[in-house]
């Protein structure tokens, strides 16, 4: 039958709005994740990481159907700032997510100072962050603490262990120098390595920091060869800074042995010192060549192409599991339930760095710190080398 014009316009209409009604509720339906990280500057490839690593966790996500909570259904979206790698960065990207974009769950940064600088705003706001940075200010009392949690070891987890394993392989190498940055990355983590290092019977005999933003090393690399170091210590210097101490120190003739129990950054130096790049050492967070990890790598090629994935990729991939998993655990967005949740998530595996181990009691006052096995690797004539695993101590 025919319908009149009016009826047909009443139809048309109540299409239209059920339509609109739809669309609002797949907008409503929308869970915003925010993620801060170093998009510019020495510390990009630690920004690409977190970035990367967070897409490819809520690509599977969303594929699956999404997170239930709040009696829905959410689509997850991923809003990142860039933090040029400072403290301010951080603080600015933290209150644009949290004051403008409404979110309060965030990923990252990589790096002490825009992590403080994050958290500074998040705490308050009760936005819960997994972040990376070593500065032990990050966990270390109830106000930091209360809704961060650190998703990567820092020299406090795994430099006992990784020293040890040096001291045993190379035990002609036991006077160090040791460079850091002149900010609350190097001053937070210079006296840790130190500490370390003499514990283990080694005499540091050069350290000094230099500000953000250097390209010529030369000064301070010749002062100190001049101090008789054999051992160089890159610190938890970012990708940028460690290639080019790496090249300059080869360039000036420094015949020592180089490596950096923090980063880790080893794809990076390889591309900055190219061949002077060889016999280069690093602490390293994770082993692409591990079968679980060969869905996954073809994954970050199917989406980014081929080149270098940074080894911080798999843990902040790791990370953003652990939120989404926890917010489906709560079943609410209610972000002291989420945080909760989170402490109590001890053996999730996301199913690609292992199970999770909380730890950090004993040195920071709460167990927000994230346990993770590591690796040692050497350059060896272009390629990345595995010469260890070993796992953290758990205070």
């Amino acid at each position: 039958m025919r319908q009149s014009p009016k009826v047909l316009c009443l139809v048309l209409a109540g299409a239209a709005a059920a339509l609109l009604a739809t669309s609002a509720a797949r907008a409503a339906d929308t869970l915003p994740i925010g993620a801060v990280g170093s998009l510019s500057g020495g510390g990009t490839a630690w920004g690409l990481a977190t970035q990367r690593g967070a897409e490819l966790a809520i690509d599977e996500v969303n594929k699956a159907g999404g997170v239930a909570a709040d009696g829905k259904t959410y689509a997850v979206k991923l809003i990142m700032y860039d933090d040029q790698y400072t403290g301010q960065g951080g603080t600015t990207a933290a209150t644009r997510l949290v004051n403008e974009d409404k979110v309060r769950f965030i990923i990252g940064p990589i790096g002490s100072a825009p992590a403080l600088g994050v958290i500074a705003v998040t705490n308050p706001a009760k936005g819960v962050v997994l972040s990376d940075g070593y500065a032990p200010k990050i966990l270390d009392n109830d106000a930091h603490a209360a809704y961060n949690f650190r998703v990567s070891n820092t020299p406090n987890e795994f430099m006992p262990a990784a020293v040890k394993w040096l001291a045993e392989h190379y035990p002609d190498n036991k006077t160090v120098g040791i460079i850091g940055p002149n900010d609350a990355t190097g001053q937070g983590t210079l006296p840790i390595m130190i500490k370390n290092y003499e514990a283990a019977g080694y005499k540091v005999a050069f350290k000094d920091y230099f500000e953000r933003g250097t390209t010529e090393f030369t000064p301070l690399l010749t002062r100190m060869m001049a101090a008789g170091v054999n051992l160089f210590e890159l610190d938890g210097n970012s990708p940028g800074d460690c290639g080019l101490m790496v090249k300059q120190a080869r360039q000036i003739g420094y015949k020592g042995r180089i490596i950096q129990i923090g980063g880790p950054s080893i794809a990076e130096v390889m591309s900055v010192a190219g061949p002077l790049a060889s016999g280069f050492l690093s602490y390293d967070m994770f082993d692409f060549k591990v079968p679980r990890a060969e869905a996954w790598v073809k994954a970050y090629h199917d989406k980014y192409g081929a080149g270098i994935i940074n080894g911080q990729t798999p843990a902040f991939y790791n990370a953003t599991r652990i939120m989404l998993e926890a917010i489906k655990r709560a079943g609410m967005t209610d972000t002291d339930k989420v945080r909760d949740t989170i402490a109590k998530m001890e053996g999730y595996d996301a199913g690609l760095v292992g199970p999770i181990v909380w730890g950090g009691k004993k040195t920071y006052g709460v167990d927000h710190q994230l346990l993770l096995p590591f690796l040692i690797t050497e350059v060896r004539d272009g390629e990345e080398v595995t010469l260890a695993h070993i796992n953290p101590i758990k205070d």
